[in-house]
């Protein structure tokens, strides 16, 4: 089994007014599926209020995330599925409960961590 990243950027979040309550219902539905399929490892969305950092080796801090790096926002997923067939099959779920495409990858984990 491997894991896959399931995300998207706020950007491509363009629901339209009235529609907020049925996208988060159905999200957390679609996760909830994932959860009792025994799919689901982690998930979230990166906190936009919250400024990134860079945090060197000797400890100092500078603000802002890498010069000239994509800017990571919106929200995401992590899943261990049996086949990369799956991990499209459960993105199209999650792009249609969200209302908007996903990008998915292969998430590499390390299990020494």
């Amino acid at each position: 089994m491997s894991k896959y990243l399931i995300s998207f950027p706020s950007a491509a979040m363009v629901v339209p007014d009235g529609e907020w309550d049925a996208v988060v219902r159905d999200s957390h539905a679609v996760i909830e599926e994932a959860k009792v399929a025994g799919v689901y490892v982690f998930g979230g969305g990166i906190d936009e209020s919250v400024a990134p950092v860079l945090v060197s080796a000797d400890g100092s801090v500078a603000e802002g995330g890498y010069p000239g790096g994509p800017t990571l926002n919106g929200g995401f997923c992590v899943l261990e599925l049996p086949s990369r067939e799956a991990a499209v099959d459960w993105s199209a779920r999650i792009a249609k409960a969200c209302r908007c495409r996903q990008e998915l990858r292969v998430f590499f984990f390390d299990p020494a961590s």
